[in-house]
């Protein structure tokens, strides 16, 4: 047939079809255009426009009709925007009438029809590449907001440039041409492609510009901002500005330090040689610098004899620390009053809780008992949200708003399906599709649907049917591309069909008729050398069931029984599948996570049980260390001399004269003779008492709040047991420890002073008075103080002297825990409750009962009474009187303090050093804070062997879909023209950055909004169904157009709602609905059916968008839904979060609406919106607690000061640990934080006290001052080091690493790493920077009335001295 002829047609009339039921077949034609009649004109203009007004066609008036219906299928989608609907008619128009027909349409082939007749089978369309561009262009960007989609999807197959969606709409297909169409890219030279001018969505003519939605190139630009990611703008380098200071600052502190260092060295050595050059000829012997005399006499003296400095008045505060010879005034101790007064108290109590033990624990036990009644309302919370939801939060509130008005979020059942590894370290990177294995997963659906609860319900009884309660479930599976049957498809086909309907999902729509993307149901599929990607070789397929939730709890029970039941049915599943089909399955349902997170295998039960019974022999062990005995041989001596001796027993003895005298240690016995400390110096007993206090006031914590219906959470019942046992057992240390030092001084094996001759220990019952009776006693003969004191004053002294510090301690702990409630989440505010309720507690046992408990094992022990058998008392060994005293009151750890630590620490270079050092670890904490991220990842709150961690892992790598968010418009009235405008982006009259305008605007810069996806706009979908010229959306009754009509009314009986409307339906909005007309035409909008015909009816899209009040007059709130970009890492969480309340915050400025955004995880997001400044409010006020408590109870805001910016560092070193060690922040980070600085107080708490108790102290500005402080600091670290060490340091360490065995993830990052960190800091900022930033600045001190007392008597008698710097021979030997 000819091929180049102009003004003739190839294709006319049609000739049947290729079946029964399919379209009609174009007839081969060779001849001439003819001119239509005058109704075939007509109903050609009104399809194909005025350019066929006239002039001979190539088509018949039933082509045309196929025509006008083919489009009106397509009009709902592409109507909105004028270009690409005209683009595309004008593109079949001459395709179909042109009278050039011949000039650019080729027939290749024919076939028969099954009217016998000969039909078109194949053709070949020449068209221009610019007008193929142009179409494509003006149709690329058309959005269809019911499926949050484009229009490309679906008349084009998704295609990327004109070539695929020519192809597209050529190919031949049952949805689509009825005969092959395809496009050469070269064109014959007797063809001449078809050349028409493309129109384009920015034009300025009606007939072409479409709205910024469909038309990026018009939209205006929104302002800049910041992502919501984006580090710090100011940098130098590669590093911040903050990053490049604090480098710079610490270099030239550095080399300040040396600088100064090697100056003052060059000075010093300068002065030294001139001294001895004076030393020559000067006289320097005084009486005044005697070798032996007292701490501080000789740096002391040499100031005392020039009354130019005024030292009479300086030193009247002096006390330990002074010598003899100055004047009397200057021994008065310097007194502070509240210091004075808790030492009375707590004295007081002491002596009570000792001389009446039975009572004290009668009376405390009674109270906890009173306490414990509170079990009866004990409840553990378990609901997710109630837990890390604050009531009052904003997220929370819009989450109950939006289920009132728009009811609940769906439900969701998810499984992964992927190939199961043939070794247990095998990678799973291979196909997971193949004939067999979906054969099996059919056979899975089919088991699902037909799944029945207890209850007989079904999966058609619980899942969310968007066309109603007769239509078809959602449910996103690979078996809904082949319409849940395989009877169709072979092993040859399937493929085939898998791979086309991931291309085209239009052309494969499930049952609930909405086109199922492939990043919906596949996952980790490959891309060839060309990146087309490879749908049959993907990694894992996805299966999503939605179930609709509900705020009728007996609907939600429905729900969760069908999901519980599907839960057991997949856990049987998922442990065969591997073995049936090679299959590995990983799935959650509804009930999954709450019941995952609240199983009990994750309190790890076994792990607190092993650090209590750890700490208990840890604590059993040690705290007997220090008891005074005298010399005994060790238990390995004693073993070895009875294996000794042991073989005498078999022989006879040839000693025969009693008057011979015989070594004891020669004697052979059956049993060796162990030491007596073995049976009567272990304190296992009292260990044991004091982590049963322990427990005992965790038991009453729960009881009082549970009294106070605060309720417990599984974060409680973990880790505050570890929390108080690592507090609690600190004090058990240091009571005992000074309680050894108190027998060391005047117990039974005290060293008997000369003046006292060799007189006889007081008894028991003697009658003594309290040293604190009166603060001064001038009086009063020192030499007279009885060394020997009864049981009951011992301890009295213990805690007058080690109270202010447990108080200090306590006060500090409880007030930072407190703060912890300031957090607004339910499950962190509990817990700082129930922590500090605990500390507070405990402290109160320790400081009561505890003390009875003292005096009861000291009894025990100087009866010669076995512990823990306390019924048993062994007899009594002959003691030589001149016998040594083997305890001396210093362990390992104090002997290796006093001769080497305290000497090294405070010279002055290792001062420099640790000032220097501890500097740089500020400032790289600094540093490393900036790297903190937000957030808590989901998996390690499960336990985990959870099935759901898996599932999560399969989530992050498969699954490419952002969750779905909506924003809410409320407080604006649609019912008027301007509301609609505020809202609405498809017409003219439109606000320019409406709320669809701008989330269009927004979706173009994802890395700012995190927004990935058109959005569906109601409003324009509602105007758009509306236009009459969408014939079966929008109709009434002719005969009454008060009537709608029904999708099954006949059409002959209907018209459009706005035919022959005045002013006619237009995009200007002139003449559109308003007040009761509007809200009459949305409510039967809502009700009808979305269908093929008619997409843009409402039902399954916008049934729940609208929120209409109880009498129907108005729309309360209305929400736009779109998707959030694929978010990977708990920071695109908190992005997304954090992007889309930035969003809606612009919208609400610039449109008046109220706008806030809803997605399912904003709620446990929310958090993270505040928590930077929360950290700061909460760590901030509690160390403005710490820095008056520790001001008050120390007695100098200066040493206040110190501890409180050593603890600042201690916790600035935890966080700057957080980034390094994978730890982010988050209200358990944020609690733990808390609980770093009320711990970090503990370790420098008693340090400090020690140092200002030390004795009197020097005005800072002294000539002597520093000689003065550097001797008390080195006296507070010989008294009060070993307890810090071996009592807080190594029982938290011991506590603390049990928790490295636990399974929950949780507990291993958030509280062991952490609290390793911060044992480890604490341990190094209290032992070593505090000490030598209170030997350089620390406050004047103040002494303690006993101590001072018993130094000036033991001076006076013994020539006495602490040498700390200049130890003889003698003290280091008799160390």
């Amino acid at each position: 047939m000819p091929k180049n002829d102009d003004g003739r047609c190839v294709m006319r009339d049609t000739c049947g079809s290729k079946g029964f039921f399919g379209k009609s077949l174009p007839c081969p034609y060779d001849g001439s255009p003819v001119e239509p009649d005058d109704s075939a004109r007509a109903l050609l203009v009104q399809t194909c426009g005025s350019e066929f007004a006239k002039g001979p066609v190539c088509c018949t008036k039933e082509q045309v009709q196929t025509l006008r219906d083919n489009f009106n299928q397509v009009e709902p989608l592409i109507s909105a925007c004028p270009a690409c609907r005209n683009n595309f008619r004008s593109f079949f128009c001459s395709f179909t009438c042109s009278p050039e027909q011949g000039s650019f349409v080729n027939i290749t082939s024919t076939q028969q029809s099954n009217t016998g007749q000969t039909a078109v089978k194949s053709v070949d369309f020449h068209v221009e590449q610019q007008f193929g561009e142009g179409f494509y262009d003006s149709c690329k960007d058309v959005q269809v907001g019911t499926t949050n989609g484009y229009a490309m999807e679906l008349i084009g197959g998704g295609a990327s440039n004109y070539h695929e969606f020519f192809k597209y709409l050529g190919d031949e297909k049952p949805i689509g041409s009825p005969f092959q169409i395809d496009f050469p890219e070269t064109t014959p030279p007797e063809l001449t492609p078809l050349n028409l001018a493309p129109r384009g969505c920015a034009d300025n003519d009606l007939a072409s510009r479409c709205t910024c939605v469909d038309c990026p190139s018009i939209c205006p630009s929104l302002p800049p901002v910041a992502a919501p990611n984006a580090g710090p703008t100011c940098h130098v380098g590669t590093v911040s500005c903050l990053t490049f200071v604090l480098l710079l600052g610490y270099a030239l502190a550095v080399l300040s330090f040396l600088s100064g260092y090697f100056i003052s060295t060059s000075i010093r050595k300068r002065r030294e040689r001139s001294y001895e050059r004076v030393a020559l000829s000067e006289d320097t012997a005084s009486p005044r610098l005697h070798t032996r005399g007292l701490v501080g006499q000789s740096s002391l003296a040499q100031y005392l004899d020039d009354d130019s400095l005024g030292t009479q008045s300086e030193s009247r505060n002096l006390g330990r620390g002074t010598t003899l010879l100055d004047p009397d005034e200057t021994l008065q101790p310097r007194q502070y009053p509240i210091n004075t007064f808790l030492r009375h108290g707590f004295y007081r109590l002491g002596l009570f809780a000792a001389t009446s033990p039975w009572l004290t624990f009668s009376g405390v036990f009674l109270l906890v008992g009173l306490l414990n009644i509170g079990w009866r309302k004990f409840e553990i919370e378990t609901d997710p949200v109630r837990l890390w939801v604050a009531p009052t939060s904003e997220s929370k509130l819009q989450k109950e708003y939006f289920d009132e008005n728009f009811g609940p979020f769906y439900r969701t059942e998810q499984i992964f399906v992927t190939s199961a590894p043939v070794f247990d370290n095998q990678a799973i990177n291979t196909p997971v599709l193949s004939w067999d294995r979906l054969k099996y997963w059919f056979k899975v659906e089919e088991d699902i649907r037909r799944l029945r609860s207890p209850s007989g319900y079904q999966l058609t009884d619980v899942c969310f049917k968007p066309a109603g309660p007769r239509g078809a479930c959602v449910v996103q599976s690979i078996a809904a591309w082949f319409g849940n049957e395989l009877e169709y498809y072979d092993e040859d086909t399937w493929a085939k069909h898998l791979d086309g309907c991931a291309r085209s999902p239009v052309e494969c729509l499930p049952d609930f008729q909405q086109p199922l993307a492939p990043q919906f149901v596949l996952g980790g599929v490959p891309s060839d050398q060309d990146g087309r990607q490879m749908f049959v070789d993907a990694e894992a397929f996805v299966v999503t069931y939605v179930v609709s939730d509900s705020l009728d709890s007996a609907v939600q029970a429905k729900a969760m029984e069908w999901e519980q039941t599907l839960r057991t049915y997949l856990t049987d599943l998922s442990e065969r599948s591997g073995d049936e089909a090679g299959l590995h399955i990983a799935f959650s349902t509804g009930v999954s996570l709450e019941e995952e997170i609240n199983k009990s295998t994750n309190t790890d039960v076994k792990i607190v049980v092993l650090s209590y019974l750890a700490m208990f022999l840890y604590v059993s062990l040690t705290l007997g260390a220090g008891t005074v005995v005298r010399e005994e041989q060790g238990v390995f001596a004693s073993l070895a001399i009875w294996a000794r001796n042991f073989p005498g027993l078999f022989k006879r003895s040839s000693v025969t004269s009693s008057s011979v005298s015989v070594d004891s240690q020669t004697v052979p016995h059956i049993l060796p003779r162990l030491p007596r400390s073995l049976f009567t110096g272990s304190k296992f007993a009292l260990g044991l008492f004091g982590i049963a206090l322990v427990i005992l006031s965790v038991s009453s914590s729960v009881g009082f709040f549970s009294l106070m219906e605060v309720k417990v959470t599984l974060i409680i019942a973990e880790v505050i047991p570890f929390l108080v046992l690592a507090v609690g057992v600190d004090n058990v240390f240091i009571l005992v420890h000074e309680l050894d030092r108190q027998n060391l001084l005047h117990g039974p094996n005290a060293v008997i002073p000369a003046s006292q001759g060799g007189s006889t220990p007081m008894s028991p019952t003697f009658s003594y008075r309290s040293p604190y009776a009166s603060s001064v006693r001038e009086d009063v003969d020192t030499v007279s103080v009885p060394q020997y004191l009864p049981a009951e004053e011992r301890v009295a002294r213990t805690l007058a002297r080690m109270g202010p510090s447990i108080l200090l301690s306590t006060i500090t702990e409880t007030v930072a825990f407190s703060l912890g409630a300031l957090v607004p989440m339910p499950a962190v505010r509990n817990f700082a409750l129930y922590a500090a309720g605990s500390v507070l507690l405990n402290a109160m046992l320790q400081v009561t009962v505890f003390i009875s408990a003292l005096l009861l094992d000291l009894r025990r022990f100087e009866a010669s009474r076995v512990d823990c058998l306390p019924c048993i008392r062994l007899p009594s060994r002959i003691a030589l009187m001149e016998g040594p005293v083997t305890g001396s009151g210093l362990g390992r750890i104090g002997r290796f303090i006093r001769r080497y630590y305290a000497p090294f620490l405070l010279k002055p270079f290792t001062k420099g050093f640790v000032t220097i050092t501890f500097m740089g670890v500020f400032v790289a904490s600094v540093i490393s804070i900036q790297h903190i991220e937000l957030g808590l990842d989901q998996r390690l709150a499960l336990p985990s062997d959870s099935y759901l961690v898996d599932y999560f892992n399969n989530l992050d790598a498969y699954l490419d879909v952002g969750p779905p968010v909506y924003f809410v418009s409320r407080d604006i009235d649609v019912t008027q023209r301007s509301g609609q405008q505020a809202l609405c982006a498809r017409f003219t009259t439109c606000q320019e950055f409406s709320v669809a305008n701008t989330l269009e605007a927004e979706r173009k810069r994802p890395e700012a909004s995190f927004i990935s996806e058109p959005s569906a706009s109601w409003i324009d979908d509602f105007l758009g169904w509306l236009d009459p010229g969408k014939e079966e959306c929008c109709r009434v009754r002719k005969a009454n157009p008060d009537v709608f009509c029904g999708p099954r009314d006949n059409s002959r009986l209907c018209r459009p709602c706005y035919l022959n409307k005045t002013p006619a339906w237009n995009i200007t909005m002139e003449g559109l609905p308003e007040n009761q007309e509007f809200m009459r035409y949305v409510k039967q909008w809502l009700i009808s059916p979305t269908t093929e015909e008619c997409p843009l009816a409402g039902k399954a899209s916008f049934g729940s968008a609208l929120s209409i009040s109880e009498d129907g007059d108005k729309v309360q709130a209305s929400h736009f839904r779109t998707f959030h970009a694929p978010l990977k890492s708990q920071e695109d969480f908190v992005n997304a979060f954090a992007a889309a309340h930035r969003v809606a915050d612009d919208i609400s400025r610039r449109t008046g609406a109220d706008v806030f955004p809803y997605s399912l995880f904003y709620v446990f997001f929310d958090q993270y919106a505040h928590i930077v400044a929360i950290t700061q409010e909460v760590l901030g006020l509690g160390l403005a607690a710490v820095l008056v408590v520790t001001a008050l109870l120390l007695g100098s805001w200066r040493s206040g000061s110190i501890v409180t910016g050593v603890v600042v560092l201690t916790v600035v070193s935890v966080m700057g640990v957080m980034p390094l060690w994978g730890i982010s922040l988050n209200a358990i980070s944020l609690v733990n934080l808390v609980i770093s600085l009320g711990i970090a107080v503990e370790f420098c708490a008693h340090v400090a006290r020690a140092f200002m108790s030390a004795g009197s102290g020097l005005p800072i500005d002294h000539p002597a001052g520093q000689k003065e402080r550097d001797e008390r600091m080195w006296t507070a670290l010989v008294d009060i080091g070993p307890s810090v060490l071996s009592g807080i340091t190594f029982t938290k360490l011991i506590g603390m690493s049990v928790l490295a065995l636990t399974r929950s993830k949780l507990l291993e990052i958030y509280y062991f790493r952490m609290w390793l960190t911060l044992i480890v800091s604490g341990a190094l900022h209290g032992l070593v920077l505090l000490p030598v930033v209170l030997s350089i600045a620390g406050g004047s001190g103040f002494s303690q009335q006993e101590a001072d007392e018993e130094w000036m008597s033991t001076a006076i008698r013994h020539d006495y001295e602490y040498a700390p710097f200049l130890a003889d021979t003698d003290s280091l030997a008799s160390d």
